[in-house]
């Protein structure tokens, strides 16, 4: 019996030395011709490993930065995983004051002057609309994800996501400018086997690419007649 345990402790160190066979993935944006406002929003395209489907951990690596300039949030987009630490100096010679109320991470960082800066650790997943509560033209998206498998869209709306282990995922899209709702309706679940995946395209209607207006931290409607001191 004992050339049969130690046959069994071969064969099963053999097996844990395999490579998981790999896909590599695209997918498109479909922009309707329509939209001539701007090529392609901003969107995020990501997989989330279902059952027993291989998958590296998405760790926080550094502090990332979301800078406020001149009255700008600089990036727009920022992909994060969950756990990470974001930071928002102010450089402006202005106060700002920082908020979220999405469901991504609610925070208010208060007012704060020129060349300070705070920070906030993004916990979960989850989408987070970034504004400043006293200039209504700042806005910025984080998307606190836990998978590594995602992509932003190019300049012609493309994804493409290589070596991707072969098994079942969840897939998502984060678009600009789309509603949870409409966005919720787009997952979909997907099995990629070894090779190659074209997931197809995704259709973009002509009125979900305006920007919707957005209130201030109170739920109210900003004062556009009033400058601020700030």
């Amino acid at each position: 019996m004992l050339w049969m345990f130690l046959l069994l402790i071969v064969a099963g160190s053999g097996l844990s030395g395999q490579v998981s066979p790999t896909v590599d993935v695209s997918m498109r944006l479909s922009l309707p011709r329509l939209a001539t406002r701007r090529a392609v929003p901003s969107a995020v395209f990501w997989l989330k490993p279902l059952q027993e489907t291989p998958a590296a951990p998405f760790v926080p690596e550094h502090r990332y930065t979301l800078m406020q300039k001149n009255r700008m949030f600089k990036p727009h987009l920022l992909v994060i995983p969950v756990g990470s630490v974001v930071q928002f100096p102010n450089a402006d010679p202005f106060f700002h004051n920082v908020f979220s109320l999405f469901d991504g991470k609610r925070f208010d960082l208060g007012l704060y002057e020129a060349g300070s800066t705070k920070s906030v650790t993004f916990s979960r997943e989850g989408i987070s609309y970034i504004f400043c509560n006293i200039h209504p033209e700042m806005s910025a998206v984080i998307l606190t994800l836990s998978t590594a498998l995602y992509d932003v869209a190019d300049s012609k709306g493309a994804f493409h996501l290589a070596h991707v282990p072969s098994g079942d995922y969840e897939m998502h899209i984060w678009i600009e400018g789309v509603g949870q709702a409409d966005l919720d309706k787009m997952v979909r679940r997907v099995h990629l086997a070894p090779g190659s995946a074209d997931l197809g395209s995704v259709q973009i209607p002509a009125a979900l690419l305006e920007t919707p207006a957005h209130t201030n931290m109170y739920g109210q409607t900003y004062d556009h007649d009033v400058k601020s001191p700030y």
